[in-house]
């Protein structure tokens, strides 16, 4: 008895048949869609699991961000609700009009004008910038246009740097220097006052100043100068009719910041200023300003007393200052991004 033993293909072996009892294994050619698949599973899940990864990744600093930022919020407005609901007590003892028009500060007979020190910190301020801006525009004309490369990569570093430096230390310079120079000048005994201030206050916002202008007068598109050049101008009408005005917004938001770090100084200006509550008369008079009061005085007061509640209303009217003026360098951002 013949016996026929069939054997079992293997997956790859091909397609089989029987001749005369024997089995003939035809080859057939593998297309390797069984590995593809293989392939484009492990690829597939590998995907989804970097893709869940990423996702993750994004909420996460997605939801941190949003969380800095109300916290930053919550903080913000908790500022202003506390100093303002401390300075608004002001006037249950003292009217309006006495605090804003009043130049009369004696808090120990119960009088709180602070109209001499809001003069004198907008004087100070006038004089500052009338200092400061034309060095600092004109230093940033100087970099942007018309220094050499290899000067551009000293000075720029220089004024980042001066940028850093702490407050106090300018205040220090200036009570060591700068007092003693204009005693000399003047011939005044102390030198201290307004003029004293704006000098430190010049060389504390010039580097902001200076370094904001010059980013944006090299903001300015080069095919502006190639078109001026082109038409005959020389370089300095090319940067007076051509390149400053089309910078116009970039430097008034450099000279509205330094204005806003003006106005808020506080210690070097304590440290030169002279802080007596008076009206300036003179550039090297003895006088004070909100900040320098404040500072001069909130330690000696009660908490719960009028003196407090109107050195808390002169924080509060620097705080709005401050926001005001930001708010219009956030208008003029906007408006030129708009025109461009």
């Amino acid at each position: 008895m013949n016996l026929i033993v069939f054997k079992q293909p293997a997956p790859n072996d091909g397609a089989g048949c029987c001749i005369g009892g024997t089995r003939v294994n035809t080859p057939v050619q593998d297309t390797g869609a069984q590995s593809e698949t293989v392939y484009n599973k492990k690829s597939y899940t590998h995907l989804s699991k970097q893709q869940i990864k990423a996702s993750f990744v994004n909420k996460l600093f997605k939801n941190y961000f949003l969380f800095s930022i109300l916290t930053l919020c919550f903080v913000l407005a908790l500022v202003i609700f506390f100093i303002g609901k401390t300075a608004f007590l002001t006037f249950k003892d003292i009217s309006l009009a006495q605090y804003f028009f009043s130049f009369d500060w004696t808090p120990e007979e119960g009088k709180f004008g602070a109209a001499l020190f809001i003069l004198n910190t907008l004087s100070l301020t006038a004089l500052t910038l009338v200092i400061a801006v034309p060095l600092s525009v004109g230093m940033a004309i100087l970099i942007a246009e018309i220094a050499p490369k290899w000067m551009k990569t000293i000075i720029r570093p220089i004024l980042d740097l001066l940028v850093g430096i702490p407050s106090i230390v300018y205040g220090y310079l200036g009570l060591t220097i700068l007092l003693p120079l204009l005693r000399e000048l003047s011939g005044e005994s102390l030198g201290d006052g307004l003029l004293a201030a704006a000098l430190v206050l010049t060389i504390m916002i010039l580097p902001t100043i200076c370094r904001i202008s010059d980013d944006a007068i090299g903001a300015v598109p080069k095919k502006y100068r190639e078109a001026a050049y082109a038409l005959g101008s020389t370089r300095l009408q090319s940067i007076f009719k051509v390149i400053l005005p089309s910078a116009g917004r970039g430097i008034i938001a450099a000279i509205i910041l330094g204005m806003t770090r003006a106005i808020g100084e506080t210690m070097a200006v304590v440290m030169v200023i002279g802080n007596t509550p008076q009206l300036a008369k003179s550039l090297f008079a003895s006088t004070s300003v909100l900040t320098s009061n404040i500072v001069m005085q909130i330690s000696n007061v009660e908490f719960d007393s009028t003196w407090n509640y109107a050195l808390h209303m002169m924080a509060f009217l620097l705080l709005v200052i401050s926001f005001i003026l930001i708010l219009f360098i956030r208008f003029l951002g906007r408006k030129g991004g708009a025109e461009s």
